[in-house]
């Protein structure tokens, strides 16, 4: 009676009050403690009651401020079913109540709540453990529901949903996703529930918090075992496959490949593979084949994963050469391939698993053992015609050259049968199409076909590429049978092509053409006289414009610069050691090149630059070519080595004064990475540090260049340059002396030397200080002579300006007395008498006999200044009457040797 009363009253509040009233009215305190009383079996029918009760009341929602008292009266339920069937159905009405939005009465309640939503929700993963395939898939439908953006059509009053997404963040929070994927234990053996728990997860996977979950429950190698499970409908698999790629965009690929790499899994792969291989015939088996395929791959790519040992390697090599190759296989027996979109896509992807599998040093055995090689040859041939082979032109094309792609990785590894397949003579003839003028427009759709557009530059590009990976083998089988057909001059001539293309439109593909040319042309000819031979005149004038380059392209992110270094490798191994080829390359005026490629401050380039004028240097010719070269404002090859002999040591850290004169005299030349290297005991056939640093800078091929141009009567140095000179010159001795410290540096630290060698080890040890010292003071002596020279031309300057400033004076007094003469007439008269006593006393003293004397006053002079120099005869002594002073205007009588001259120049005019 009790009981009956308390329900009666219930529904006489639910009639009286208003609507949120109503929703009080379902005291959710007392159905747990209902559901908690468990003494009586009479109380099932007021359990379920009360439960259907609350889910009338939440069927719009659940609000966040009751979801802890409903989790705990899902988790008394849970319990209940166990033993009671009846609460099976309540139950899941529950759930399914958690999927509707949750209502919130302020905006602030989703963060207040967090949570108790995040536990709610974590929750329904734990329910999981009710043995129920209801409740289960009750479960995974409440959470493909959070993904379900429509609203209830009825709110509750007062309430609002919460945001689309807040379910979702929730489910994260609470670890949602791991708890379902170790779920699919308890699922293992019930399709139904398996296919739901699947379709969960492959909506939670779409978020990379929760692909980190599922992972650490490990989700990948779960579901990759249940991919050959069956399942008529074919759910599994696909679900599965879309859960996998999930993982693998959102989550670490190196963690989910380490997953799968199990040999069960790669074996479960292989199987649902082969499966959807001989028997999918749908539109989308095939693209879900194709998608394991990609699958399959990065495993590949992972040396741990055992794809040999499962057979699917093995399986993988025969499925992508069986088109080309007729030879039958029982692992194809049967199979059929199209030449739809799927197929083609699954053609392309098995290339692409050769080239793979090419880099595994444990698959090359099986490739070997194949028809690999043969299979991509195959299409190392011209295109003959549209829709050859039954495949479009464009797919055709796009296989092409992804087969000649592959080859470039496949063809190094299996060099015995690139030569017995004489793949040689079919890139040749290959190239030999590429630069004819048959008529063929590639499209230049796919990756491969980059730049191809209208040409055959792509098949060219990719052609080259093949024999640069088995030319950098230095392979002399591979070499003198590519010599053998005339290689050489077939690639100047390809070389050339691609040259004048590129003056044309300088693109990308052209300019890695040009260095894959010239790079084969190195390898090629590399210490051999006779290949530099053929190279020869020809080789040299394609190469000198690559020299002639401009310096701005070095910047244009093109290539030009690979382009560069390609052309001066091919420069040092294919002219230099052949005389009539380097002659050749002296007379083009090489040597200036080089020399301004130097000058360019682009120090990426020194080393090989000054390796190269190094090697050249050793043809008398060369020498003299280095000497004459001049840079911007009249720089000189001296003055330029010097320079980045500076440069260098000032990278190198090396101490020097304001000056440049040594200041370390125990380690002159030592950097300062040199100085902090701890003494290491090595074997005699390990090289030292003193000796290793040799070849990590160029100092030791500027001396050796200094050397060959001598260190005396080197033009265009200034003083700074002579005080470097004094180091570089003494440079193999300071080399000599670091070598000398790091051997005793390592009998003392390993032994104890007796009292001789002490000796002799202190005196070796002070021979590279003397000498530092002996460099110093010369150095010192130079500035010292530099600044004395100093001294004595800014004294002769001195000397000059005063003498200027002398003769303005003299001149300004001059002004002054003249200025003085005409405007006093004293002045004028004592200037007057100072005139004729000078020239009184300027007379000779000895009377002339019977001569006569003529006056020098000017009479009528009416000017205030001294007379000029102006001379009248007024009388001509008899004896000369008739001679040269009869004519008294000199200037109408021309010399004699005048005249002839004229006659002469008038005479040769007319002849």
């Amino acid at each position: 009676m009790r009981r009956e009363g308390q329900g009666w009253g219930l529904q006489a509040e639910e009639r009286t009050a208003g609507p949120d009233a109503q929703l009080r009215s379902v005291d959710l305190n007392h159905v747990i403690k209902l559901l908690e009383d468990s003494d009586s079996k009479d109380l099932e029918k007021e359990q379920l009651k009360a439960l259907k009760k609350v889910v009338k009341r939440f069927e719009n929602g659940l609000p966040l401020k009751d979801l802890a008292q409903v989790v705990e009266i899902l988790n008394l339920c849970a319990e209940k079913v166990n033993e009671q069937e009846a609460f099976t159905e309540p139950l899941c009405e529950l759930i399914k109540l958690c999927g509707l939005p949750f209502q919130k009465k302020k905006s602030s309640d989703e963060v207040s709540y967090s949570v108790a939503a995040s536990k709610s929700i974590a929750q329904l993963g734990y329910l999981m453990r009710v043995p129920s395939s209801q409740v289960r898939i009750q479960i995974c439908k409440c959470v493909v529901s959070f993904y379900n953006t429509e609203l209830p059509r009825k709110l509750l009053p007062g309430y609002q949903p919460t945001n689309a997404n807040y379910k979702i963040q929730m489910a994260e929070l609470g670890g949602l996703a791991e708890t379902l994927v170790l779920s699919l234990a308890l699922v293992e053996n019930h399709l139904t529930e398996k296919l739901w728990v699947l379709k969960a997860l492959q909506h939670l996977s779409s978020s990379g918090v929760n692909c980190g979950l599922m992972m650490k429950a490990q989700a990948a190698s779960r579901l990759c075992l249940y991919l050959n499970g069956v399942d008529p409908s074919g759910q599994l698999v696909f679900r599965s496959s879309e859960i996998l790629w999930n993982l693998l965009e959102n989550t670490s690929k190196e963690e989910v490949v380490n997953q799968l790499s199990s040999l069960e899994c790669v074996h479960a792969l292989k199987e649902t593979f082969l499966d959807l291989l001989l028997h999918g015939f749908r539109h989308c088996d095939r693209q879900l084949r194709n998608d394991l395929l990609v699958i399959a791959t990065l495993l590949a790519e992972n040396p741990a994963a055992p794809m040999i040992e499962s057979g699917f390697t093995k399986l993988l090599i025969v499925l992508a050469t069986f088109t080309e190759v007729k030879i039958p296989n029982p692992l194809v027996k049967g199979l059929k391939l199209t030449y739809g979109y799927e197929d083609f896509e699954l053609k392309k992807l098995l290339f692409n698993v050769i080239g793979i599998l090419s880099k595994d040093p444990c698959a090359v055995q099986l490739l070997s053992e194949s028809d690999v090689m043969p299979a991509l040859l195959y299409y190392v041939k011209p295109n003959q015609k549209p829709g050859f082979n039954d495949w479009s032109a464009v797919q055709y094309e796009e296989l092409q050259l992804h087969a000649i792609a592959v080859l470039a990785s496949v063809a190094p590894v299996l060099i015995d049968k690139y030569l017995s397949c004489q793949a040689n003579t079919l890139l040749l003839v290959f190239l030999e199409w590429c630069v004819g003028q048959d008529p063929f427009f590639g499209q230049g759709n796919s990756f491969h076909g980059t730049g191809g557009r209208g040409n055959k530059l792509a098949q060219m590009r990719y052609s080259l590429r093949v024999l640069r990976s088995v030319v950098s083998l230095y392979n002399d089988a591979v070499n003198l049978n590519l010599c053998d057909q005339g290689a050489i001059s077939q690639l100047l001539d390809i070389l050339k092509y691609a040259a004048n293309k590129s003056k044309e439109k300088e693109d990308a593909i052209l300019l890695e053409i040009q260095a894959d040319i010239l790079f084969l042309l190195s390898g090629l000819c590399e210490n051999d006289l006779h290949r530099k031979e053929l190279f020869s005149y020809e080789g040299v004038d394609i190469l000198i414009p690559f020299l002639q380059m401009d310096p701005k392209k070095l910047y244009s992110g093109l290539g030009h610069n690979h382009l560069l270094f390609s052309a001066l490798d091919c420069l040092w191994s294919c002219v230099i050691g052949c005389y009539i080829t380097e002659d050749y390359f002296l007379e083009k005026q090489g040597i200036f090149l080089l020399m301004d490629l130097l000058a360019l401050k682009q120090k990426n380039l020194h080393n090989i630059i000054l390796g190269i004028l190094v090697e050249f240097c050793d043809n008398p010719k060369t020498t003299s070519h280095i000497s004459t070269w001049r840079g911007e404002k009249d720089q000189t090859a001296a003055h330029l080595l010097i320079k980045l002999w500076r440069q260098e040591e000032l990278e190198l850290g090396v101490k020097r004064d304001r000056f440049g004169r040594i200041v370390d005299m125990k380690r002159p030349i030592a950097s300062s990475f040199q100085k902090q290297q701890e003494v290491i005991p090595l074997p005699a056939n390990c090289p030292s540090f003193a000796i290793v640093e040799v070849s990590e800078n160029i100092r030791a091929k500027l001396y050796s260049l200094l050397c060959k141009l001598g260190f005396e009567n080197l033009p265009g140095l200034s003083a700074k340059d002579f005080v470097t000179l004094a180091i570089i010159r003494r440079y193999i001795d300071f080399k000599v002396g670091e070598v000398w410290s790091e051997v005793c540096a390592e009998i003392i630290e390993e032994f104890k030397p007796v009292s001789s060698d002490e000796e002799a080890l202190k005196i070796i040890s002070e021979v590279p200080e003397d000498t530092g010292r002996i460099v110093a003071a010369l150095q010192t002596e130079v500035l010292e002579s530099q600044h004395h020279q100093e001294i004595q031309e800014e004294e002769k300057t001195y000397k000059k300006i005063q003498a200027i400033h002398k003769q303005r004076e003299m001149v300004a007094k001059s002004w002054e007395n003249f200025l003085t003469r005409t405007s006093d007439y004293e002045a004028l008269k004592k200037a007057k008498k100072l005139q004729e006593k000078s020239i009184e006393t300027s007379r000779s003293k000895l009377k002339i006999e019977n001569g006569t004397v003529h006056s020098t006053d000017i009479k009528g002079l009416g000017t205030t200044i001294g007379s000029g120099r102006l001379v009248t005869v007024e009388t001509t002594p008899p004896q000369l009457i008739g001679g040269p002073l009869a004519v008294r205007d000199l200037s109408l009588k021309k010399p004699a040797v005048c005249e002839r001259a004229l006659k002469n120049i008038k005479k040769h005019q007319k002849t």
